[in-house]
């Protein structure tokens, strides 16, 4: 399976967008059922974008756009964020997931640390994340977080992944 990240383009945004609000909505779906409001509001897509440091990749196979990324990526620390991570509906579950995983990793060898967060709900990322990735659940996320301003968020955990370079 030859998996490649390329930056999306301008003309591609709007589709990349509707694609992760489609993905994220799904574990909502499954989880609480059709009734349950969108999780991923596009005011969170445009904040990553707008991210300084941010760099948005569509994740391609066999020239077919399967997935995409939000970076933001910090050439003076190496502390890294992947702020969204996605597959199109159709494709999760395939195994592509991990592959792009790789590749990011590949795209960014002086990464130091990897953070990334996922909803509560979302196993299936908690199980992506912390088994197959090699990350660890480093912050749970909730309205009792001494954090103020995340006494207001759902609840979600962080995630870190400290990259040995030996």
């Amino acid at each position: 399976m030859d998996i490649k990240l390329i930056p999306t383009r301008e003309d591609e945004l709007e589709e990349f967008i509707g694609n992760i609000q489609a993905s994220f909505q799904k574990g909502a779906v499954e989880e609480f059922g059709e009734d349950c409001k969108q999780v991923l509001p596009r005011e969170d897509i445009d904040k990553a974008l707008s991210a300084q440091g941010a760099e948005v990749l569509n994740i391609v196979r066999d020239n077919e756009i399967v997935g995409g990324a939000i970076v933001k990526i910090n050439r003076e620390t190496n502390h890294n964020e992947l702020m969204f991570f996605y597959m199109k509906v159709e494709y999760i579950g395939g195994g592509i997931g991990y592959k792009a995983w790789q590749a990011i990793e590949n795209r960014y060898p002086d990464t130091k640390v990897w953070e990334t967060a996922t909803p509560y709900f979302e196993k299936r990322n908690i199980h992506f994340y912390i088994n197959k990735c090699g990350f660890h659940a480093v912050e749970f996320f909730n309205p009792h977080h001494p954090n103020k301003e995340m006494n207001d968020a759902d609840y979600f955990f962080m995630f870190e992944k400290v990259m040995n370079h030996d």
